[in-house]
């Protein structure tokens, strides 16, 4: 693994003056998938909220190659190179699958990038290429979203952090899902994944950490933590 691209040092977020996360730490290197677990609230998307300046974080700091981002705008943010696919998708159902990956490359300035762009968004799915006049809402749940993830890939994020990328989708989509994380992956993506199928996510992940009501309670590899009594007690029923 190379250098720490993001550090995220002791960082505390409150909702409504109610603590959610307590000086929360962790580190992702350059070109690896680490996955943050945990129950319902334990705080994971507020986390990834707070790296992607939606979340205001009150104490604590996060440096993103170098450079502290905990007071930057959203945009600044994705400029930089920090992508967010949250759980919501929020793509925009009555426009064409090629018009919604279109809007994830409005940061960049360089337009001749784009068709480069599509076109690896397109090998990486070719579901989106067959599909790319129809409209988003025309979809089914896997495909939207790959359509989401797609548009994240077309600014070409230094990071892509995925929420949640399976929730609500039948078994058969959650592995495909799970199978475009690893394509990913392979392509050499630095990946930061919240994702409730822990054993497949931790045989996919580098590194995990695990989050309970806002602390970090276990941190390590994949395989150390499929194999913690943390892990099979609270996910795995073991």
């Amino acid at each position: 693994m190379g250098e720490h691209i993001l550090q995220v040092e002791e960082i505390k977020v409150r909702y409504s003056g109610l603590p959610v996360l307590h000086g929360i730490s962790l580190g992702v290197s350059s070109g690896e998938t680490l996955c943050v677990l945990g129950a319902n609230g334990a705080g994971k998307s507020t986390l990834l909220r707070a790296i992607m300046g939606t979340q205001r974080v009150f104490e604590g700091r996060m440096i993103f190659k170098g450079r502290e981002i905990h007071s930057l705008r959203t945009e600044e943010i994705v400029r930089m190179g920090i992508v967010y696919v949250p759980e919501e998708k929020m793509l925009f159902r009555p426009l064409s699958v090629e018009d919604n990956l279109a809007l994830g490359f409005y940061v960049l300035s360089r337009k001749e990038k784009f068709q480069e762009n599509l076109e690896f968004v397109y090998n990486l799915f070719p579901v989106l290429k067959d599909r790319r006049a129809q409209a988003a809402s025309t979809l089914s749940g896997g495909e939207q979203q790959m359509l989401a993830i797609g548009r994240g890939l077309m600014s070409n994020p230094l990071m892509l952090m995925l929420d949640e990328p399976s929730l609500g989708l039948a078994p058969i989509l959650v592995d495909e899902v799970l199978d475009t994380v690893r394509r990913l992956k392979k392509a050499g993506m630095t990946l930061l994944l919240v994702e409730q199928n822990v054993r497949e996510t931790l045989d996919l992940a580098d590194r995990g950490y695990v989050l309970q009501t806002g602390r970090i309670i276990a941190e390590g590899s994949g395989k150390e933590l499929l194999e913690s009594d943390v892990i099979r007690s609270a996910f795995l029923g073991i």
